[in-house]
């Protein structure tokens, strides 16, 4: 990036500075019945509504969300998904991590600066929650008279979800069980929030006409409106639980252009792959045949799921929005090849004149063996053979405090002592594993490596795709493999010209994905797997950095654990 380029994006970043608001929003979190897929279910809605109320702001504003807990009986922490938190880590709404859950009843209120452009996300982060519709987009737009690399004429947001019948109450059960009871694959899959479930296909039928009805208006099909000769940003989001998807509109190319909050070269596709906790921002022309309307659709990949395609609608106006395509939805990718969506990932890289130079070598190395493991007979997810389990007293309370008691205090393997041996096309000869509350200790502003490196399950001839998420940070995307990871060797073919930055990157079956990140931002910050069922079951670490830099913790984050005396009576 030249020297003219640098000063000219600090003369804008201090007009953004200058001309920040405060964006207030105030939520009502609670259960309702609601019929998504027009199965009737209770879901979480924020002020009645799921998926929630966008956030919208520009880049250098500060967002107060004061949210309220009306779940009654459970309790609740809000995840800002790619908001770095830069000075405010209590606010990453990490229940276990950076702050105690909020009570039922209780009223929390998050604050926060949105310091970059792009498309991000909040969602819950206590429990599994968040597959129970607890969700929303966050837009944060380029200060007034800033352009970006690409034209449009329309911005539109569009989430992308599964969706199961059962609680969340009854799959963590469920995951908790000696035998296991896996969650299995979702009824329906929902483009913002609209889906259709087949109600023929209850067991048993049910004799209340109200508990599957497809003429509700909740489940009616997702139309989005587009004026012929017009193009459009679509900012695409996916917050699945479980479910790694394509998505493609019928007769229309889309161009990526951004991804997790930065620009990348424009790459044209016909499929995009998503990932659970990604977004992009796609470009569209609304330049085919105006007398008709099209499909857009949505289908599972990278597991052989029985679960039907989520469908919506592009409605060329002025055609009537209900007026269905005359044509079938176009077929999904073969869910289980692999090498185009590897393509995908190797494809994607920052576009000129916003590349962000990663570090030439990095300060340490920790390579992270991804594999299914039993602990006393309960089938968990491990990081070499590590299986989180988050401590009473969340890390960065306890971490700040000096409360050195209330978790591991031992340090956690770079890579494991057998790691070169280990095969990771077979079952493991040995599948136990240890639970652990201790915490990889970061020296602060040092470059760090992380290879994560698949593996089979406990299922014969299975490697599962793990979409990684990590807070606090955006990481540099160094390259993408099949197979074992050479260490000697692998790292000599890293990308260091033009690695996309991004906060939730896929690690594919049987290979490995390298990232690149500087520890600069003080905190305590979660680096885990964005599939609920997998975090629920151990699949993730917690990173400590400069936790002396942070400043005082407000007491609002307090009381659970050790905490439940400081915050006075």
């Amino acid at each position: 990036m030249s020297r003219s380029t640098i000063l000219l994006l600090c003369v804008f970043a201090m007009m953004a500075l200058a001309e920040a608001r405060v964006r207030h929003y105030k939520w009502d979190v609670k259960y309702e019945f609601k019929s998504p897929d027009c199965y009737k279910k209770l879901a979480i809605t924020i002020n009645g509504k799921t998926p929630g109320p966008a956030v919208l702001a520009q880049q250098g504003d500060t967002v107060v969300v004061e949210v309220t807990n009306g779940l009654v009986t459970e309790n609740l922490a809000i995840h800002w998904h790619g908001i770095r938190q830069i000075g405010t880590p209590w606010s990453d709404g990490t229940g276990g991590v950076t702050q105690c859950p909020i009570l039922p009843g209780d009223t929390f209120t998050y604050r926060f600066v949105v310091d970059r452009p792009g498309t991000y996300l909040y969602h819950a982060h206590y429990g599994m929650q968040r597959e129970a519709g607890l969700y929303g987009s966050i837009r944060v737009l380029m200060p007034d008279g800033v352009v970006e690399p690409f034209a449009y004429d329309y911005d539109k947001s569009i989430i992308l979800s599964d969706w199961y019948h059962q609680s969340t109450y009854e799959q963590t059960s469920g995951l908790s069980s000696i035998p296991i009871v896996w969650v299995g694959e979702p009824q329906s899959l929902l483009i913002q929030g609209k889906g259709k479930f087949d109600c023929s296909k209850l067991a048993p039928p049910s004799s209340d006409p109200s508990a599957c009805n497809v003429t509700s208006p909740e489940c009616s099909t997702y139309v989005q409106t587009v004026v012929p000769g017009k193009t459009y940003r679509l900012r695409i989001s996916s917050l699945t639980a479980l479910s790694a998807l394509s998505f493609q509109i019928e007769g229309h190319n889309m161009t990526i252009v951004e991804a997790d909050g930065h620009y990348v070269e424009p790459i044209v596709v016909q499929n995009l792959f998503i990932y659970s906790g990604e977004t992009y921002s796609v470009l569209i022309k609304i330049d085919q045949e105006p007398s008709r309307n099209y499909w857009i659709t949505t289908n599972i990949v990278g597991r052989n799921a029985t679960t039907p395609p989520g469908l919506a609608i592009l409605n060329y106006y002025p055609n009537h929005p209900k007026r269905v395509p005359p044509t079938d939805p176009p077929t999904g990718p073969i869910w289980n090849d692999v090498a185009p969506r590897l393509a995908q990932s190797l494809a994607i890289k920052a576009h000129q004149g916003y590349i962000h130079t990663p570090p030439p070598k990095s300060d340490r190395v920790i390579v992270f063996l991804n594999t299914q493991n039993k602990i006393d007979g309960y089938v968990r997810w491990s990081m070499n053979n590590m299986s989180l389990t988050l401590p009473n007293t969340p890390y960065l309370i306890a971490l700040k405090e000096n409360l050195h008691h209330v978790f591991d205090q031992r340090p956690l393997p770079d890579r494991l002592h057998d790691f070169a041996d280990y095969d990771i096309y077979h079952v493991a000869n040995n599948t136990n594993a240890t639970s652990s509350n201790a915490v990889y200790r970061l020296k602060f502003n040092t470059t760090v490596d992380i290879i994560l490196q698949n593996a089979n399950t406990l299922n014969a001839n299975n490697s599962e795709t793990h979409p990684w998420h990590l807070h606090g940070h955006d990481f540099w995307v160094l390259g993408y493999g099949t197979g074992k990871f050479d260490i000697d060797n692998d790292p000599k073919k890293y990308n260091l010209a033009n690695p996309i930055m991004k906060n939730t990157v896929a690690v594919h079956p049987d290979g490995w994905t390298a990232l690149r990140f500087i520890a600069d931002n003080p905190g305590a910050w979660l680096f885990h797997c964005h599939i609920e069922a997998h975090f629920y079951m151990g699949m993730g670490v917690v990173f400590e950095e400069g936790v002396e830099m942070v400043g005082k913790l407000p007491l609002e984050i307090m009381g659970c654990g050790e905490t439940k005396g400081f915050k006075g009576p």
